[in-house]
């Protein structure tokens, strides 16, 4: 199954762009008759027919549209600092695609290392993983926000704060009852107390994901890991 993007399936003949189209006729060698699958993002999947294999402007006929494709009963969002290094903070973003998430929300924290992120970069990252994955639904990824402006944010669904140190936090097994979340996850140098009190004040649930202490990258895949498989 080859899957391509395109954000204007409406009518029942559509053009790739030029970047997809080149994909499609010169790297995959697809041609005039070959089908193909193309989801604009939010959830339409369709089965295509290319009608002119132009490296440029490749056009195809839709020939079967799926709505819902994939769908979940579910909403997960990861509000996570984001990492002193970019590529991990764009392998994170891959990853929690290919994972299983609907909306990412870069997190500017007192510890935070970096504040600054080329989000059109991210999109691209995330369009790629959503088609490796075979999914129709690209996650949204939001400005860099505040934490008092992600709790500050209305969530339908149980909301969670991991950090490394303090006391009545519970492992995430526990206090996780299925269905939407929202966790936060902070810089490495983790949330100041003060930060840690604004959540909990908003609802966060205080929680640790084990007893060993993770990578911001790597606790934010821990977390939606286990929030997917409690799914």
């Amino acid at each position: 199954m080859q899957l391509f993007y395109t954000d204007n399936i409406e009518s029942a003949i559509c053009e790739l762009s030029e970047e997809e189209s080149r994909h499609c006729v010169k790297v995959l060698r697809m041609g005039e008759g070959d089908t193909l699958h193309v989801t604009d993002g939010r959830g339409v999947m369709c089965r295509c027919v290319i009608v002119d294999a132009h490296p440029k402007h490749c056009t195809v006929h839709i020939e079967e549209r799926i709505e819902g494709y994939g769908s979940r009963p579910y909403r997960l969002h990861l509000a996570v600092a984001p990492t002193k290094n970019t590529a991990r903070m764009e392998w994170l973003v891959e990853k929690a695609v290919e994972m299983g998430v609907d909306e990412i929300t870069p997190m500017v924290c007192h510890n935070s290392e970096r504040e600054v992120l080329k989000r059109e970069r991210l999109m691209r990252v995330a369009v790629s993983a959503m088609k490796q994955s075979l999914k129709a639904t690209l996650p949204v990824i939001n400005a860099p926000m505040s934490v008092a402006e992600v709790i500050g944010t209305p969530f339908d669904g149980q909301r969670f704060i991991a950090y490394c140190d303090g006391d009545h936090r519970t492992p995430l097994h526990e206090a996780y009852r299925g269905g939407s979340a929202q966790i936060l996850i902070g810089p490495e140098g983790d949330f100041t107390g003060e930060e840690v009190r604004q959540a909990l004040d908003a609802g966060c649930l205080p929680v640790t994901l084990g007893q060993y202490r993770l990578r911001t990258e790597t606790a934010a895949m821990a977390a939606l890991a286990f929030l997917n498989l409690m799914n």
